[in-house]
């Protein structure tokens, strides 16, 4: 039975991220035929936003522009899409597993009396019915659940569900919702980001990561190199970040940032459970490290038994060389 799906979409710095396309990917399976409505909320002019929204894939698209939507905050946020939630009924609301999907599904769950199926890794319907996977007990093992009954309430985990194709020869309605936002506990001033420049972490396609083995700030930079020449960013394990050699942005793993690149080259990486929780799930693994007995390499498709101070350079210019001759 087809149904409507709304997607709570998600912008940094003026652009979607692209974890909304795969969310409304995701939303196009759950309604089966049915409505995908995307909300976006924020400040100023949003009708270019959803206009990527329905080209990739949304019915159509409700804008809410309010001086208080400008930064992210639950009240502000929860006030807002609850408002479209009353209004439109939707039977499925589906967002994107990141830090704001995290902090406001709960919220809105909690609210709506809904239970709420998070972080899955795929979305598959079959006769009229919707399964969602997700991992448990840190990435060793998956659960499969189907809502029976009521709201079908999910987040997606960045990087796991295909977005479909841009296709700017499809229309949507974009319309602009009013709704008053009052009682705001939390008032945003500024926002100083340390994040590194380029790909967003949790959503890119190649990951070079760095451990203790690195041994200092410096020994990052031939990962960022490589990084660089791969199209990819850097990430690091907690214990690079906490030997202080790089910024706790970096962090992935349980207690970090759990990412699904295509491709995941750890370096220096011993492959503690807590770090192979946030990567184990990558595509293609590339292990590099001098000690053949390291845990990483029981998780890696590739690895290499070397020191990374001599294999990262020699990596490099092979895939320039590469580059050069295609």
């Amino acid at each position: 039975m087809s149904k409507k799906v709304l997607v709570i979409g998600e912008a940094r710095e003026g652009s979607l991220r692209n974890v909304t396309f795969e969310a409304i990917a995701a939303a196009n399976i759950v309604s089966d035929g049915g409505e995908v409505v995307g909300v976006l909320c924020g400040d100023g002019d949003l009708n270019e936003m959803g206009q990527e929204m329905v080209y990739y894939g949304a019915s159509r698209v409700i804008t809410i522009s309010n001086p208080d939507l400008k930064t992210y905050t639950s009240d502000g946020y929860g006030q807002a899409v609850y408002r479209v939630i009353e209004d439109e009924s939707p039977e499925g609301i589906i967002m994107g597993h990141t830090a704001i999907g995290k902090d406001l599904t709960p919220k809105l769950a909690s609210k709506l009396e809904s239970g709420l199926i998070s972080d899955a890794t795929e979305v598959v319907a079959d006769s009229g019915r919707v399964v969602f996977t997700r991992p448990i007990y840190s990435g060793k093992a998956f659960e499969k659940k189907e809502i029976t009954d009521g709201l079908v309430f999910a987040t997606i985990r960045p990087n796991n569900i295909p977005a479909f194709t841009r296709d700017d020869s499809l229309a949507g309605n974009i319309s602009e919702k009013e709704v008053e936002i009052s009682n705001i506990r939390t008032i945003i001033k500024d926002v100083l980001r340390k994040s590194s420049d380029g790909v967003d972490l949790s959503e890119a396609k190649v990951i070079v990561a760095g451990g203790r083995g690195v041994k200092s700030s410096e020994g990052f930079e031939p990962l960022e190199e490589l990084a660089s020449v791969l199209g990819g960013t850097v990430g690091a394990s907690r214990g690079a970040c906490d030997a202080g050699y790089c910024d706790y942005s970096l962090q992935i793993g349980q207690t970090g940032k759990v990412v699904t690149p295509d491709l995941y080259i750890a370096c220096g990486i011993s492959g503690a459970i807590q770090h192979l929780a946030g990567m184990s799930n990558s595509k293609v693994i590339v292990a590099i490290n001098k000690d053949p007995e390291a845990n990483i390499f029981n998780v890696a498709d590739y690895g290499i038994v070397g020191d990374l101070f001599d294999v990262v350079p020699k990596l490099m210019e092979e895939i320039k060389q590469m580059k050069v001759n295609a």
